[in-house]
């Protein structure tokens, strides 16, 4: 193969750079501004993301020294692929890279299309323009492995690739169609042993070729900044537009394209040269290019609107016939036969003989713009808006936002100057349906559409119509999904134009960096409730919303199962001193005792109003929690919930927060101290705090904490003391044992035992425990209103007593968990007759245990009979499907 030939031919310019269509690759490479695109395999963990990202030029070149058979190169369009690759090729031809490949073949899909409707694999290569001699070619063909073919715009090709559909050739001089020949040798039938690099757009069409495929980014930060640098030769200019393009709204996720960049440099340099303004939404961008390209055609108005027309029909073709690109044929279908010389402005045209030309459009958003243009355009009224986008669903992402901003009359007027009124008739039929849509997908909450709500509402740029279709309390739910920057400026948008919604609902979301937090603080700002669960929020954010809530109304922050970490959290913290949150959740987000410095500071703050902090699951020990026990002798704290389940606590740190509480500036009213090792020990440090005239506390979990009956000497004293204001109790999976529970129950028999909610879940407790909680209940003293007596196997004879107690006329339980205690049918008429006598009784779980079909008549019956009654769980107990439909009949019944 003659290398200096296929460098000729590459480097030989075709045709002339487009608005649209880009700087032509052999340009690009001729005058040294080539800048590779990346990837999205991260190589190096510890940096920034960018500077971990590898070029596309180092991903295929690793891959093929990989000795890899096929490599994928998938991206959108105008990602930098077609560069890439005739860059590689020029490389391969200077003798630079690839040298192993004896032979590199390289087809553009454009290009064969406009060629061939049927050749072989010899006739491929020989008009190559690498000139194989016909002599030579039988030595090609038996070194396979000496082989690369390079096939781009694989999406173009206009029959499927999958091998399951072609009866494959495996005959270098058999003459087939262009997509079975290309599947043979993807699949190997064809010259096995060849290696493949193919390019397509994110289509699908070759999900069934195995190989390594690479991913294309294009361009991120620092490759933009090297291209505007590149383009303009004033920085200054260079690094205005930069900056116009990175923060203006709607720019922000198709700015990583190459070939956007130049369309971008281009139109916004004709701007300034002409003093205009630039455009600040994406379909004001698209405005601008529009009239740039017809002007300088020279049309009339009647010429200028036919030509719009055509492009419409053309857009809409493509569209819904998933074709990208059009035959001369289709093309005179559309009415562009008045306009021979237009077509070079829009479209990307293949092969050289007029009646074998094909055209395709540059860019899909340019499509849909015209279609968008064109439909207000023509003043036919047979089509309605309804039926467009039933036609277009799912193939034109962007029409509804252009239809939305064209619909409004300082966007269209531009356009309307050029091209003459729009249809008066469709754009008041797109308003009726723009104002019902959304109204219906925010009270429906789909995901999907509330984002097109969102985006269309934003490009419209109407406040007065955001206001009239979202109406207060509004409440904006984006979670679990991929909150995208144009997503953010959107949604920023309509919230600004609010000026205050009740919920912000992210959670979810896997990534939301520094660009993105920017661009979301002033909605961050002004939402009451923010909720952050399960992000990824890297550090650069963590700024901007410490910023918006400082500055800010939200009152309640969940930022739970976020991978905070104690720099993060450090870096948030200073926008809570100083703001009106109350509530704050931090529950599992990987902090340790030095972020409990950081939240004395807050509520210590003097400001802070933080009343309620989660804190469960985060590794802050006893060193974290005698830290925060010294904020709770500040008066300026004002903290009233503290949940910390899981925080690795001790007994070393309960006197502490005893001392705390009994200090008279604790406003501490509920603890939770779930699954810790408080210990006995630890708890006999509380009761001090319970039975202290100064402490408020009035409910404490310590639930799973390696608790022993040791305590209930002291538990008894404090239950019993006259200071004491505990409500609520929580002592489950805990060994109490039975001499244990014994006092506690001692102590519920004094009149002045504050207890309303008890529980006792796997404590090891008796028949004679439950005896003596019966007649606690019974006593007429107990204010019980919950009891959780689950886990504890004492069957029907200790339940009996429940139920008994139940039945008292002094009985104010209004909820008992008897969960897996061993109850049978034996006593379910004892359960009954409790259930009719009850005047409190509401509900009552009973799951777990060994009720059969026997008993399901009568627990159905009094269920419908009481009127007290709200709910009977019955779940996992040993019911036969016999039984499902008569417990069905009633609504208050869960099995």
């Amino acid at each position: 193969m003659d290398k200096d030939t296929v460098l000729a031919h590459i480097l030989k310019p075709k045709g002339m750079s487009t608005l649209l269509g880009g700087e032509l690759p052999a340009s690009v490479i001729n005058n040294c501004k080539y800048i590779s695109p990346l990837t999205d395999e991260i190589q190096v963990s510890g940096k920034n993301e960018e500077d971990s990202l590898p070029s596309l030029d180092h991903a295929i070149l690793t891959a093929l020294s990989e000795e890899k058979k096929n490599v994928i190169l998938n991206g959108p369009e105008g990602s930098g692929k077609t560069t890439a690759l005739e860059k590689l090729v020029v490389d391969w031809a200077k003798g630079e890279h690839l040298q192993n490949f004896s032979y590199v073949f390289h087809f553009r899909f454009g290009e064969l299309n406009s060629l061939y409707e049927t050749l072989s694999l010899e006739t491929l290569m020989l008009h190559h323009p690498g000139h194989i001699p016909p002599e030579s070619l039988p030595l090609v063909l038996k070194k396979p492995e000496d082989v690369l073919f390079v096939f781009d715009e694989v999406d173009q090709c206009k029959e499927s690739l999958d091998p399951s559909i072609h009866t494959l050739c495996s005959d270098p001089t058999q003459a087939t169609s262009l997509s079975c020949l290309v599947a043979s040798l993807l699949n190997g039938s064809l010259l096995k042993g060849a290696t493949f690099l193919v390019a397509t757009r994110p289509t699908g069409c070759l999900n069934f070729v195995s190989g390594t495929r690479v991913h294309v980014l294009g361009f991120l930060k620092p490759q933009r900044e090297a291209y505007f640098n590149g383009f303009f030769t004033d920085p200054a200019v260079a690094k205005k537009a930069l900056m116009h393009m990175e923060r203006t709204v709607g720019f922000y996720d198709i700015c990583t394209s190459p070939r956007f960049c130049w369309t971008v440099c281009s139109i916004y340099k004709s701007l300034m040269d002409a003093g205009a303004k630039l455009p600040e939404m994406l379909s004001q961008l698209y405005v601008d290019i529009l009239i740039h390209l017809i002007q300088m055609l020279s049309l009339n108005e009647n010429s200028r609107t036919e030509l719009v027309l055509a492009l419409g029909k053309m857009a809409s073709h493509c569209s819904l016939d998933q074709h990208l690109s059009c035959t001369k044929e289709e093309m005179d279908s559309f009415g562009f036969q008045r306009f021979p010389t237009s077509v070079d402005a829009f479209f990307q045209v293949y092969g050289d003989q007029s009646d074998r030309r094909v055209f395709s459009f540059h860019s899909q958003m340019m499509q849909q713009f015209l279609l968008a243009v064109s439909y207000f355009l023509d003043k036919s009224t047979s089509e309605g808006v309804e039926k467009m986008f039933k036609e277009h669903k799912g193939r034109a992402k962007f029409l509804y936002v252009f239809l939305s901003a064209l619909s409004e009359p300082d966007q269209r007027r531009p356009l309307e100057t050029l091209l003459g009124e729009l249809n008066p008739d469709r754009i008041t039929d797109f308003r009726s349906w723009f104002k019902s849509s959304p109204e219906m997908t925010l009270k429906r909450y789909y995901k999907d559409q509330l984002h097109h709500c969102l985006h269309m509402l934003h490009q419209a740029q109407n406040e007065s119509l955001v206001k009239e279709i979202i109406t207060h309390p509004a409440r904006m739910n984006l979670s679990y999904g991929d909150l995208s920057l144009q997503d953010c400026v959107a949604l920023n948008y309509v919230v600004k134009c609010l000026g205050e919604i009740e919920q912000l609902d992210l959670r979810g979301n896997r990534i939301i960096q520094k660009e993105q937090a920017e661009v979301l603080a002033p909605a961050m700002s002004l939402s009451c409730e923010i909720n952050l669960t399960n992000t990824s929020l890297l550090t650069g954010a963590g700024p901007h919303l410490a910023s918006a809530l400082s500055r800010g109304i939200t009152k309640h922050l969940t930022l739970s199962h976020t991978d905070l970490r104690d720099d993060t959290f450090k870096i948030l913290s200073a926008g809570l001193r100083d703001c009106k949150l109350q509530n704050l959740h931090l529950r599992g987000c990987s902090l340790t005792d030095a972020s409990s410095e950081d939240l004395v500071s807050v509520l210590n703050s003097g400001t802070s109003q933080l009343c309620v902090l989660e804190m469960s699951f985060n590794e802050i020990g006893d060193q974290g929690l005698m830290k925060l026990c010294k904020a709770l002798h500040s008066p300026h704290c004002k903290l009233q919930e503290l949940e910390l389940q899981g925080c690795k606590l001790t007994a070393a740190s309960m006197e502490a927060l005893s001392a705390a509480l009994c200090s008279g500036h604790s406003e501490l009213r509920k603890v939770n101290l779930t699954q810790n090792t408080v210990g006995s020990s630890g708890v006999e440090a509380l009761c001090k705090a319970l039975q202290h005239p100064l402490s408020k506390l009035q409910v404490l979990n310590v639930f799973d904490n390696e608790v022993t009956g040791e305590c209930c000497p002291h538990l008894m004293s404090a239950l019993m003391s006259e200071h004491c204001s505990l409500s609520e109790l929580d002592l489950s999976v805990n060994d109490l044992g039975q001499e244990g529970a014994l006092l506690l129950c001692k102590a519920l028999h004094r009149p002045t035992c504050p207890l309303k909610n008890l529980s006792l879940t796997r404590c090891e407790l008796t028949q004679s425990v439950f005896k003596e909680l019966g007649s606690v209940l019974s006593s007429g003293t107990s204010q019980l209103k919950t009891l959780t007596v689950g886990l504890n196997e004492v069957g029907d004879q200790g339940l009996k007593h429940l139920w008994d107690a139940v039945a008292h006329p002094n009985c104010l339980l209004e909820d008992l968990d008897v969960e897996m205690t061993g109850l049978t049918d034996a006593s379910v008429e004892d359960l009954c007759a409790a259930i009719r006598a009850s005047k409190t009784l509401k509900s009552l779980e009973l799951r777990n245990n060994l009720l059969t079909d026997a008993s399901v008549p009568a627990l159905v019956r009094v269920m419908q009979d009481s009127e007290n009654m709200l709910e009977m769980i019955l779940k996992y107990n040993d019911f036969s499907e016999d039984v499902f439909e008569m417990m069905d009949e009633c609504d208050k019944i869960r099995y």
